[in-house]
């Protein structure tokens, strides 16, 4: 149905029965693998249903994970691919903080998903993660506002593994048709912007992989 990047191909999920409905997916598809922008399109459980080769060249250096591949599901690998902050640049204040809250929102409207629910006990697993998520998110959008934990419209740092690019700020375009929208689908294009020069560039060395997840710094209420 889908053209699947940055990972091995996932578990086959459920195609909607009608002919007309996986007609529309295939073209829809082949118009995704017509871009030159990474783009890629999600149900609400963050699972990709299709994703285009501008996206699979972002993330082609990824190494094998058993669930956070970023062509499998975007969420769990902002949250827990050891690798994700290697593409994924100020991953932790950029990604994971609005990702969590992203989880958040999923969580209250599908609170009974049992895919959501499965993110949720492993975000658990981890302190600095549940930390997070508990404590350092509300903080965290309280000090910004309700607007940075939306994706459409906002800017993020990616180092793309293309050396001519290099540290380069995206801006993500939620551009989700209506026939997407009743499927339950959502469609996210990372529009490339100039790449950022600076003075001190991001380092892209390979880090070690950790015991837990690579969150380090946690925001907390002040007191």
């Amino acid at each position: 149905m889908a053209h699947q990047a940055g990972g091995r191909r996932p578990v086959s999920r459920p195609v909607p029965e009608s002919c007309a409905t996986r007609a529309y997916l295939q073209d829809y598809a082949a118009l995704l693998e017509s871009l030159p922008l990474p783009s890629l399109v999600v149900d609400h459980r963050w699972n990709v249903v299709m994703a285009n080769g501008a996206f699979g060249t972002l993330f082609r250096g990824m190494r094998p994970h058993p669930s956070a591949m970023p062509g499998e599901n975007f969420l769990r690998f902002v949250l827990f691919h050891p690798d994700a902050a290697e593409i994924l640049g100020e991953h932790e204040a950029g990604w994971c903080l609005p990702m969590l809250a992203q989880l958040g929102a999923a969580l209250e409207a599908y609170g009974h998903d049992p895919e959501l629910q499965a993110v949720r006990r492993d975000v658990t697993q981890d302190p600095l993660m549940e930390a997070a998520f508990r404590q350092g998110l509300p903080h965290w959008i309280r000090a910004v506002g309700e607007a940075a934990t939306r994706l459409d419209g906002a800017v993020r740092l990616l180092l793309h593994p293309d050396p001519r690019r290099g540290p380069t700020e995206c801006r993500i375009v939620d551009e989700t048709p209506q026939t997407l929208r009743e499927l339950g689908y959502r469609r996210l294009t990372m529009v490339l912007r100039d790449a950022r020069r600076s003075a001190a560039p991001a380092r892209r060395t390979r880090r070690p992989r950790p015991t837990s997840t690579h969150l380090s710094v946690v925001p907390t209420p002040e007191g």
